[in-house]
């Protein structure tokens, strides 16, 4: 046996090796800027190490449109959500057929990449809200980022030289998936079991990635270190949470743990189905899906995320989902255990609200030892409380 193959069959990163970086910023200085939301740019890097491969760029309209309307990209290939870079009409105008534009982030001014442009094309923001979120209610975060967007998007490959850092800050845990799947096939795992997060993982998580590393060869715990919506716990927080958990409560010879720079979208089923494809790039061959995967507030169904691989053929995606159902602490089962496998109702069961564990965090209460790690949950302790402090 081996790794599954990347979507579409090989990877395409477009990061310059590191010895023509400098010359390739030097020449993007001297190009027409096209300044990037947080989302662009982040896409921007995981065009760069080969993440989104198959593609090369942002979407032409032939793939935007596929996408949109039926979840394929133009030749053909399954791809569930558009990965575009906008500009005001203005802007568009001034941009001749087939030249090359710098790619700039708009938060930081750094010079990110070369795009060549060679589609340019008006969209319709309702239709691609509803097709991407389901909805286009404005407080989902998803929508409001694409109604801020201007009107026209650029098509077209790019060059990056750049990755804003997250190889140094991240060093050691920052990796493409050339690296991952080098690293997995050193450690002759054939089957490998993606852990998609932005949370720190509490007992349920726990569970249920044990569950995937029973199923397959080695657990891929790869969490996002991208921009994430206002009261998110950040990365670096989150990071070193991670490391506790690894060290103390999973099987080192099973595991490894890479972080990944993309910015979430709140997507919820679209975003499930694209994090299978990418972590098929990263030589992925399952993805633990469960109950309300990437979602945000009351958007989808709690198992809509599950139910969308169905709507794709047999060999679509070659990242098969493990689908878990809800995990927690019974007290009559004494242990943890899952909405499938428990007969015991909710008052048997420990579940705390998010908001009731953010109080505790703040009067420096550990929750209960069945809802979380004690290693883990001192060093959220140690961050609620300095956001109490900071106010």
């Amino acid at each position: 046996m081996a790794l599954v193959q990347p979507h579409g069959g090989k990877l395409t990163p477009v990061l310059a090796p590191k010895e023509q970086r400098a010359e390739l910023k030097a020449k993007a200085e001297s190009l027409p800027v096209v300044r990037m939301t947080s989302r662009e740019s982040s896409d921007c890097l995981m065009l760069g190490m080969g993440a989104f491969s198959p593609l090369t760029g942002f979407m032409t309209q032939a793939d935007y449109e596929g996408v949109v309307n039926n979840n394929h990209l133009a030749n053909g290939l399954a791809w569930p959500l558009p990965v575009t870079l906008a500009v005001t009409t203005e802007q568009a105008e001034a941009i001749a057929p087939n030249s090359e534009v710098a790619l700039v982030d708009d938060e930081t001014g750094e010079y990110i990449g070369i795009m060549t442009v060679t589609d340019k094309y008006g969209y319709d923001k309702v239709k691609e809200c509803n097709a991407s979120f389901f909805t286009d209610d404005a407080d989902h975060p998803g929508v409001q980022k694409v109604m801020a967007a201007g009107d026209v998007y650029l098509g077209g490959p790019i060059v990056t030289f750049s990755e804003m850092g997250y190889d140094e800050k991240y060093a050691g845990y920052y990796a493409t998936p050339a690296e991952t799947r080098e690293l997995f096939e050193s450690k002759g795992w054939n089957t490998v079991c993606a852990f998609q997060t932005r949370n720190p993982l509490h007992r349920s998580h726990e569970f249920l990635c044990k569950i995937g590393n029973e199923v397959c060869d080695g657990l891929f715990l790869h969490p996002i270190v991208g921009k994430l919506k206002k009261g998110d716990i950040p990365a670096e927080v989150r990071f070193e949470a991670y490391k506790a958990h690894m060290k103390y409560y999973f099987n080192e010879k099973t595991i490894e743990m890479r972080v990944y720079p993309m910015e979430m979208r709140y997507a919820g089923p679209k975003e499930a189905i694209l994090h299978a494809i990418f972590r098929q790039n990263f030589g992925c061959s399952h993805i633990l899906v469960g109950r309300d995967h990437a979602g945000v507030g009351s958007y989808y169904t709690p198992y809509q995320a599950q139910e969308i691989f169905d709507q794709f053929a047999p060999g679509e995606i070659l990242c098969q989902p493990i689908k878990v159902t809800s995990a927690y602490y019974c007290r009559k089962c004494d242990g943890m255990a899952t909405e499938k496998t428990c007969p015991h109702g909710p008052e048997d069961r420990v579940a705390i609200s998010g908001t009731k564990v953010r109080e505790m965090f703040g009067r420096g209460e550990l929750p209960p030892l069945e809802f979380g790690r004690k290693e883990v949950l001192e060093i959220l302790t140690q961050y609620y409380q300095g956001l109490d402090a900071g106010k």
